[in-house]
């Protein structure tokens, strides 16, 4: 009852938060009439992160700008369609999105405990940090203000794809729905085999982990790589925002792929192992993976 209680809590607050968040961005957005409304999203966009910089500072706790990643581009997303109107591009732009964030948020929360639940990455950088720099500028800097950088270049390329007619809807818009589809199937699919079968101690090397050690951070970029294609459907003249794609590709392959096989590393005997057998991201078209793990060779589940 207690820990119930204690999720219910913190629940409360990161809904509160987020909704002072999108009050503020509303507010900024009704003051600055007549400027282009891709620069009046970013400032929106940054200052709602400062409003949920500034709560999960009063908490403690870090971890309340997690589901930053998935609501803030729902919303964004829905309000440029809302201006933009209904068409078939941008019902299917629409649809993917609300799709992908719905359950990633869901994700997000099936895991949290509370607000005495903060991220290990983040314990782990308040501990590590330069004695000399502030916790509060990490926090601010490197675990907001970045993933909302670079989350608004992966919607650069939703943009266009919303707000431009120069092309109607087309074969490279059918490879979009696709590749944005799946992206999402595989992502969903891996976050819901790593719940099941993982266990402490032991590497997952069934299912689709069999084949990548990530396959929840490859569905994730083959997300925003499938929402980049519908900008190239839609004003190949906007091809630049393939910015956005490989920005999410630099961030999952040198960031967040290092840290989590340091950390299994660190907890998984036979990691090492696993990680020459099997790939970061892209499963090898021969995988060597077929070949049973040393903790399956000698009788461990």
């Amino acid at each position: 009852m207690t820990t119930d209680r204690s999720r219910l809590m913190g629940f409360a607050v990161v809904a509160l938060s987020y909704a002072a968040a999108g009050l503020a961005a509303w507010g900024l957005v009704a003051v600055l009439p007549g400027r282009h409304p891709l620069a009046v999203t970013l400032y929106a966009d940054l200052l709602a992160t400062i409003v949920v910089f500034a709560a999960s500072m009063v908490v403690r706790n870090a971890s309340l700008y997690d589901p930053y990643w998935s609501v803030a581009p729902a919303v964004i997303v829905a309000a440029w369609v809302w201006q933009a109107g209904l068409s078939g591009r941008r019902i299917a732009v629409l649809v993917l999105v609300l799709v992908w964030a719905v359950r990633l948020t869901a994700n997000w929360a099936s895991s949290w405990r509370g607000l005495g639940h903060e991220d290990w990455r983040y314990v782990q950088l308040r501990e590590q940090r330069p004695r000399l720099l502030p916790w509060w500028l990490l926090n601010l800097t490197g675990i907001q203000l970045m993933p909302t950088l670079v989350v608004f270049a992966g919607l650069l390329a939703v943009w266009p794809a919303v707000k431009t007619n120069e092309h109607s809807f087309g074969l490279i818009d059918v490879l979009a729905v696709v590749v944005t589809g799946t992206s999402i199937a595989v992502e969903a699919t891996a976050d819901r085999q790593l719940r099941r079968h993982a266990r402490p101690g032991r590497t997952l090397d069934s299912g689709l982990w069999r084949y990548s050690r990530h396959p929840n951070y490859l569905g994730e970029i083959g997300f925003w790589w499938g929402l980049w294609l519908f900008a190239l459907a839609a004003a190949p003249s906007w091809w630049w925002t393939v910015a956005g794609p490989i920005t999410m590709v630099l961030l999952f392959t040198f960031v967040s792929v290092p840290l989590m096989d340091r950390r299994s590393l660190s907890r998984r005997p036979g990691y090492a192992d696993h990680m020459r057998r099997v790939p970061a991201l892209l499963p090898r078209i021969v995988s060597v993976a077929a070949r049973p793990s040393p903790e399956r060779r000698d009788g461990v589940p």
